[in-house]
């Protein structure tokens, strides 16, 4: 009885110990999504993400076969919703990528593509905590296909030509203000009375 009430104090200090630790950490490096995860945190959260996740969510093989109008659907579907994170190269570097805590990662890298495709699976229909990536998961058969699809598009992001990657572009979403000015230029170009010259393109960062 006295070594596990021995046991239980021990534990217990060292579990404030690591508390006190993480707030006076916390308080130096303060709190803005900016910063550079550590090596350390990365390891921890990597490795909780892969404990969280279900053994046979990560034996999960992939049903769908991949063929070119797979991976043509994926793609579109990638630059409407993933990109503006992910970017259309799978990169990360887009500004909403960087400004997420932590950075959207370069899927095209190891840490992504050593993943299983189960792996892949479950962090898009369930997203991961703590994090930017949110659950895509629609409870459908059809969203779990279109999910399947994806994960032969991020198979596919080490090895995407740079004309393909302009060609999504296309459909990546726009702003308000682009859809305004493209139906100003329509307007313009077809010769609409009073239709206003359009303007010139916002810059943008």
């Amino acid at each position: 009885m006295k070594a596990a009430l021995k046991a239980s104090l021990w534990l217990a200090a060292v579990l404030a110990a690591v508390a006190t630790l993480i707030v006076v950490w916390i308080g130096a490096r303060g709190m803005s999504a900016r910063a550079e995860p550590s090596r350390i945190e990365t390891t921890i959260a990597r490795t909780m993400r892969r404990l969280a996740m279900p053994r046979e969510a990560r034996d999960m093989k992939n049903p769908v076969a991949r063929s070119p109008d797979v991976i043509a659907e994926a793609m579109a579907h990638y630059a409407d919703h993933c990109a503006i994170c992910h970017g259309n190269d799978g990169s990360g570097d887009t500004e909403m990528g960087r400004g997420l805590y932590p950075k959207s990662p370069d899927m095209r890298l190891p840490a992504t593509q050593s993943l299983t495709d189960g792996e892949l699976f479950y962090i898009i229909e369930n997203g991961v905590r703590l994090t930017g990536m949110p659950a895509w998961s629609t409870g459908t058969e059809a969203g779990r296909t279109s999910t399947w699809h994806l994960v032969h598009f991020i198979r596919e992001l080490p090895r995407l030509p740079d004309d393909q990657i302009e060609q999504m572009k296309a459909f990546n979403p726009r702003s308000a203000e682009e859809i305004r000015q493209q139906i100003d230029e329509e307007k313009f170009l077809g010769g609409a009375p009073d239709a206003p010259a359009p303007p010139p393109s916002p810059h943008k960062h």
